[in-house]
Formats: structure tokens, C-alpha cells, sequence
């Protein structure tokens, strides 16, 4: 164990909340959207609005990270949202059903199940990372955010793939069953992961913890004027963005285009995740098992990842357009992998920083981050919808409208690789450790933002 801080199983035992709140999450913003587009005959819009409305309650994560900055308790918080998310998750698949019977009654319960939805994802996910940030040992931070985020994909996966096999034959019923399932384990994992944690590691990292701390505006206005931190929050902007554009228009798109089922639908969310999951190792086994300069840039992997994500986009437009359908799954592996890639070291990143600047503002820094991260979330899954509507209303082939749509999400990400020239870390992290990064005066995206006054020093 390293001093003071968590082991490795101790990392790994508090991903396994990760990946609960993964198994929740997929459920209600894949499998419900799907439903709702296909076997509704709904709207895109409805759904992705839905979606967008429990992104956009994520607003309340920098609050709810300074409240337990404040507090100096995290367990409680993440206990409690992942009670409030399974009840979420529960009440929209049972706002689904009531659709069938009317659908004004049905949409007012999904709205306030994906209220909850949004309340327990903020809650849960803010302050376990935090959590995590504090009880980890500085030169273990980005490795554990790797393992805790593989440990969220690999929820995304998993769940997935086996309810996509429990839901076939498909009924309204065995949806509600499944979710209520699922929201049930997803709760006994969580006081099981973090029984007693806190107690066990309370001198672990007590910096701050005992300091009068400022008002909620002021904190929030500290953490932004640090020009790194700033610059982040940006970056995580604008890619999450463009990576969630696909998330409620992909099974929609197998459902219309290729006929897939919904089990079949929900399995094809599952591949994406696994790629994405198979990305991410990739990263972390090239940066530190082979190391050197090239394989051990940061930049490499951001503005890499997103380049191979718009290239995968092509390939499933080309897999619609030929309506070629053993070529869809290859092309959505291929996008998961490449979202990976980027994703890892964007996580890495966040979790290092937080534990940088003032003592006792890691819950504040990582509510400002993973607010940016919710409302681009929001804006990228209704924009997704809405573009999609609007291109089926303009473009009278379905193939083509969806690659109008992925092509403009493709133009995201290489937008993405741009501003991703400029995310630099002024030290480099432990999961890059050893590989020296060369960085120019600014860069080209740097001093367009205008971000950093000074020079960057090297790593």
C-alpha cells in the first residue's frame, strides 16, 4: 500500500461503485431511448430531451462536490445518490410502460425519473472520485482513475450485453423487471464498496480538511482563474460533446436501418462500450509497459483517439449507406476503441489535478469538471436527436439522413483533436511516468483560448 493511501484492491473495491452506477446509467439512456424511438414510434427528440434534462441537473455537481468539501464526508453522498439513481432508473422504465397506456401520464413520471436520474449520477459520481482523489496516494491517482473508469465501462458492458439477452422476447413488464434488478444489486455493491472506508483511511489525506472554507461562488472562482484547470474544462467540453452526439441516435439507427431487435440493439450499445474498454487498456499497457517519449504522450492519445473516433464514424456511415450490416459491428468496436483512447487520458488528467492547488477544494474542482462533462452530455444527446429529426424531415433515405448526422459528429471530433493540441500538463502524470514530453512555447489551440499566460515548462 502506498503511505497513507489506498492499495490497489481498495482502488479496485471502490470502482465496483463504478460500475453500479455504469449498469444504471446504460439501461436508461440506451436501452429506454431505443424504445421509446422504435417501439413508440416517438420522437428522437422526447427522449434525447429526457436524456438531456438529467445531464443538465449535473449542473449541481460543483455544489455538491463543495458540499462535501465542506462536510469532509464522502460515503453518505455517493450511499445516497446511488439510492436515488435506481429509483430513477426504475421510474423511467416504468414511465416506458405507462406510455403504452397514456402517454401524458407517462412522460410526466419520466420526467421526474430522470430528475432523480440526474440528482443520483451528481451525487454518486462527483463524490466518489473525490473520494478516490483523497484516499489514493498522489503517485497512484491517474492509474486508479484508469482502473475506476474501466471498472464504469466495463458496467456499461456487461449490463448491456446480459440484459440485452434478458429482454428478448421483449415485454414492458421484463423491462421493468430487469431495471428494478439491476437498481437493487447496484445499491448492495455500493454499501458493500464503501463500508467503512472512511474510517479506515481518515489520515490518509486530511490537507484543507480542517480550514475555514469560502463561499461557494468564491471556491468555484478560484478553481477556474488556474489557467490549467480552466483549460481542462474546456477540452472536456467540447469532446464529450462529440462523443455523446451518437449515444441515443446509435441503436435507434441499428432498429431503423438494419432491423436489429431491441436485445440485438442493446447488444450493439454493449460492443461499443467493450470497445471503449479495450481502448482504454490499450493506452494504459502502451504508456507504461512499453513507455518511451512517443507512446507516453498525453497529447498523442487525446489528439490520436479522436481523429481514429471520426475515421471509425465514417466506416459506420459506409456501413449504412451499403446497408451492410456485418460491417456495423466491426465499425461501432472500432469507435469504442478510439473513444477510449482519448477518454483515458482526459480522466487521468482530471484525477491528477484535483488533488493539485489549494488543499480542501477536490470536490469543488471535480464538480466543475464533471459539470462541464454532464452539459455536453446534455447538448450532445438532444443536439444528436434533433439533427436526426430534421435530417429525416429534409432527406428522404433514412441511410442518408444517419450519415449526415454521424458526419457532423465526425467534424466534432476532428474539432476535438484541434483543441486537444493544446491540453498539456505542466507535470506529467503517474500513469505516463517516464515518458518526457518536449512542449512548445503554446501551441496553436492554446493561444487561440488564450488560456495561458506564460510558458509551459517542460514534463
Amino acid at each position: 500500500m502506498a503511505s497513507g493511501g489506498l492499495s490497489w484492491l481498495g482502488i479496485v473495491r471502490l470502482g465496483l461503485v463504478q460500475t453500479a452506477l455504469g449498469a444504471i446509467v446504460v439501461l436508461t439512456t440506451s436501452t429506454i431511448n431505443r424504445l421509446m424511438v422504435v417501439e413508440l414510434a416517438l420522437p428522437a427528440m422526447i427522449p434525447g430531451a429526457l436524456v438531456a434534462l438529467h445531464y443538465a441537473v449535473q449542473i449541481l455537481r460543483p455544489r455538491m462536490g463543495y458540499g462535501s468539501d465542506v462536510g469532509g464526508r464522502r460515503v453518505p453522498w455517493i450511499i445516497g445518490g446511488m439510492i436515488v439513481l435506481a429509483l430513477g432508473g426504475f421510474l423511467a422504465s416504468a414511465a416506458t410502460a405507462l406510455m403504452t397506456a397514456s402517454f401524458t401520464a407517462g412522460l410526466a413520471l419520466a420526467v421526474l425519473a430522470f430528475l432523480a436520474i440526474g440528482v443520483g449520477v451528481s451525487a454518486a459520481g462527483t463524490t466518489l472520485l473525490v473520494l478516490l482523489a483523497k484516499l489514493t496516494a498522489k503517485d497512484r491517482r491517474a492509474a486508479a482513475a484508469t482502473i475506476v473508469w474501466l471498472m464504469m465501462i466495463a458496467g456499461f458492458a456487461v449490463t448491456a450485453v446480459l440484459t440485452g439477452r434478458f429482454l428478448d422476447p421483449f415485454s414492458f413488464g421484463r423491462l421493468m423487471l430487469v431495471t428494478g434488478v439491476v437498481g437493487l444489486l447496484a445499491v448492495l455493491v455500493t454499501i458493500a464498496a464503501t463500508w467503512g472506508i472512511e474510517a479506515a483511511h481518515r489520515g490518509a489525506d486530511t490537507a484543507g480538511e480542517s480550514e475555514a472554507k469560502p463561499p461557494f461562488r468564491e471556491a468555484v472562482a478560484e478553481v477556474w482563474a488556474d489557467p490549467q484547470a480552466r483549460l481542462l474544462t474546456i477540452f472536456i467540453f467540447v469532446s464529450m460533446l462529440a462523443y455523446s452526439t451518437q449515444d441515443l441516435i446509435l441503436e435507434p439507427f441499428a432498429g431503423l436501418v438494419f432491423g436489429f431487435t431491441p436485445g440485438q440493439s442493446t447488444a450493439l450499445s454493449g460492443v461499443h462500450h467493450g470497445g471503449v474498454f479495450a481502448g482504454m487498456i490499450l493506452v494504459a499497457v502502451a504508456a507504461t509497459a512499453i513507455g518511451g517519449r512517443v507512446l507516453g504522450s498525453l497529447r498523442l492519445w487525446t489528439v490520436g483517439g479522436c481523429l481514429a473516433s471520426a475515421v471509425a464514424l465514417v466506416a459506420v456511415i459506409m456501413a449504412g449507406l451499403s446497408g451492410h450490416v456485418a460491417a456495423v459491428r466491426p465499425g461501432v468496436f472500432a469507435l469504442g476503441i478510439a473513444n477510449g483512447t482519448f477518454a483515458i487520458a482526459a480522466i487521468g488528467t482530471m484525477m491528477s489535478m484535483a488533488g493539485e492547488g489549494t488543499p480542501g477544494r477536490e470536490g469543488t474542482r471535480m464538480g466543475l469538471w464533471g459539470a462541464a462533462q454532464g452539459i455536453a452530455f446534455g447538448l450532445g444527446g438532444f443536439g444528436g436527436t434533433v439533427m436526426i429529426d430534421v435530417a429525416r424531415a429534409l432527406v428522404p433515405s433514412l441511410e442518408r439522413a444517419y450519415a449526415l448526422v454521424f458526419g457532423l459528429e465526425a467534424a466534432l471530433f476532428v474539432l476535438s483533436a484541434v483543441l486537444a493540441l493544446g491540453l498539456v500538463p505542466r507535470q506529467g502524470h503517474a500513469l505516463f511516468r517516464g515518458a518526457r514530453r518536449d512542449v512548445s512555447d503554446r501551441s496553436p489551440a492554446m493561444a487561440m483560448l488564450g488560456h495561458l499566460e506564460g510558458r509551459e515548462r517542460n514534463a
